[in-house]
């Protein structure tokens, strides 16, 4: 099929990769603008931009895909299918209603579960058992479309947004191949989507990542896997700003946010319910450590509490 790719970050990349790679035609990529990064403030291209150059496909990066000319210029390719990854702009309906496919995007989740920007990191806070990815026929909705297909995995005990973010990258680019053949041969019917049963997955803001140890152990244990990579789960100690890259949920009480107990290879904190033993830090100024290096350096009392 004829595709005009519409992503912007590493989770679109990926399944750019795979069309390209398959018997496909990519015919032009549309992406968001390069934006300023690092102290330097340099202009710097997505990582789907990146792939499209090394490939000599055409790329677009229009402030705004409303805007009449560009939605002329993407008609004249004529295309059988888009396919839309993580683009990061609402997709208005001219475009929606002008491949003979129509619009397929890829979504990191079981939808209708967690419609929104971040649900691979909510699963994760949430504690789900098992997530996914869903292709979907876009509608004018946010992530509202008729559901083409599921595919499941299982969210392990130890899973952090980030390890989590690549297996479904690498599912994402798996089914979207599935997808487009069977999409192409006629033999998907699309399913109406339901309420969804979950809050709308906003994305993370660096304040979200602030600890609450009044919430129970197993909260937490979620709560700083989720925060993984970004924007981490952090509290205070002694005025700076110490990050929990690690925790296990063990037994144990005291004061919410308390130090309960200390070992050689980490140290305790009590829970609104349970408590956490923590493996693996980062205080602010230094880089990321096992908890053990980390108590080498500090000294550590039982009862200080964190989150001061």
């Amino acid at each position: 099929m004829k595709i005009i790719f519409m992503g912007t970050p590493d989770f679109a990349a990926a399944s750019l990769e795979a069309l390209i790679d398959s018997r496909h035609e990519i015919q032009a990529v549309v992406t968001q603008p390069d934006k300023p990064k690092g102290r330097k403030g340099e202009l710097t291209p997505s990582p789907v931009k990146v792939i499209a150059k090394r490939e000599g496909i055409k790329v677009y990066q229009p402030l705004k895909v409303r805007d009449e000319e560009f939605v002329k210029t993407l008609r004249a390719y004529n295309p059988d299918v888009m396919v839309v990854v993580a683009f990061g702009q609402i997709i208005p309906l001219s475009i929606l209603k002008m491949p003979k496919f129509g619009c397929v995007n890829i979504h990191g989740s079981l939808l209708p579960k967690y419609r929104g920007a971040a649900p691979i990191q909510w699963a994760v806070l949430d504690g789900e058992k098992e997530t996914g990815i869903t292709t979907i026929l876009m509608d004018e909705g946010i992530d509202t479309g008729d559901i083409l297909l599921k595919k499941t995995i299982k969210i392990d005990t130890d899973e952090t947004s980030g390890s989590l973010f690549d297996k479904l990258m690498a599912l994402g680019a798996e089914t979207i191949l599935e997808t487009l053949d069977e999409l192409e041969n006629g033999s998907l019917t699309p399913i109406k989507q339901g309420e969804s049963p979950t809050a709308y997955a906003k994305m993370l803001t660096k304040a979200m990542g602030l600890i609450d140890f009044t919430k129970s152990a197993k909260e937490l244990d979620c709560f700083v896997r989720g925060m993984d990579p970004w924007p981490s789960a952090y509290t205070r100690l002694s005025g700076k700003t110490l990050k929990l890259w690690k925790v296990r949920v063990v037994e144990g009480s005291g004061k919410a946010g308390s130090v309960i107990g200390i070992g050689k290879e980490s140290f305790t904190v009590a829970c609104g319910e349970g408590a956490i033993e923590v493996l693996e830090v980062q205080l602010e100024g230094k880089k990321r450590m096992s908890a053990g290096d980390f108590l080498k350096g500090i000294t550590l009392n039982i009862g200080q509490e964190l989150g001061v």
